[in-house]
């Protein structure tokens, strides 16, 4: 039998037809023929394998930019992500040094100016002791202790006032009935009537409807236990002098 040339599914039925018709094929060879052109057929509209494997080579070629891009970009976005937690992680601001030589808390000559009656006389000793006690070393103003004497009592508890960064105010039975704790109550709001934390009321020993009425718009202290009450004082007057370290040094700024 002759070898068959391709040249196209039609023309290749023809001439296997016309070949079998001159060869008087039977019929059962004539059917097998038949098959076997369909299978040339078939084959004929087949892609080359050479053709397939190139299209995916190309393909995966093409999609290799980009999934090496995409790892690149998620290998580039971890150092980001973790340079980003990193920035979060700050470090905590250190609290203005209130003992610094620079610092505006030596611009008065008193940190504390304690306002008291004589009958609470001990208890004020024990606070005072208590902070000038701490590593700040509060400078505290008694009056018993550290007004001049031959000074008039005004002008004593005027300047005790003025030179203090803070006055607690001791409100006791005692103070409630002593005109000096009272006028120099008065002198301390005359100086801060804003109450930004100059002004520290203590209440013991006094019913809370007792409470003076020109101190109504400060919080006060109620103490209770007395070295928890000591520790409040400690920080209120702390928290004051490192406000006014801090914003004396963004005017500085």
């Amino acid at each position: 039998m002759h070898p068959i040339p391709c040249f196209g599914a039609g023309l290749l039925h023809s001439r296997i037809f016309s070949l079998l018709m001159g060869m008087r094929v039977s019929p059962p060879y004539y059917l097998s023929a038949l098959l076997a052109a369909g299978w040339f057929r078939r084959l004929l509209h087949k892609p080359k394998p050479s053709s397939v494997e190139s299209l995916k080579s190309s393909h995966s070629a093409s999609s290799s930019p980009s999934s090496s891009s995409s790892s690149a970009k998620s290998s580039s976005s971890s150092p980001g992500m973790s340079l980003a937690t990193s920035s979060i992680s700050l470090s905590p601001v250190s609290a203005p040094d209130i003992s610094a030589s620079d610092s505006p808390r030596w611009d008065k000559s008193y940190d504390v100016c304690i306002c008291h009656s004589e009958g609470d006389m001990e208890l004020v000793e024990e606070l005072v002791s208590y902070l000038e006690g701490q590593p700040e070393s509060f400078r505290c103003f008694l009056q018993l202790r550290d007004a001049v004497a031959g000074s008039a009592v005004v002008t004593e508890l005027c300047d005790a006032v003025q030179n203090s960064h803070c006055w607690v105010m001791l409100i006791t039975p005692g103070f409630l009935q002593d005109p000096w704790c009272r006028y120099q109550m008065h002198q301390a709001l005359a100086e801060a009537p804003m109450a930004n934390g100059r002004t520290i009321p203590v209440l013991k020993d006094v019913d809370r409807k007792d409470y003076p009425r020109e101190l109504r718009n400060i919080y006060y202290i109620y103490m209770a236990l007395k070295e928890k009450s000591f520790r409040q004082i400690r920080d209120t007057v702390m928290r004051y002098l490192q406000e006014l370290c801090q914003s004396s040094t963004k005017r500085m700024e």
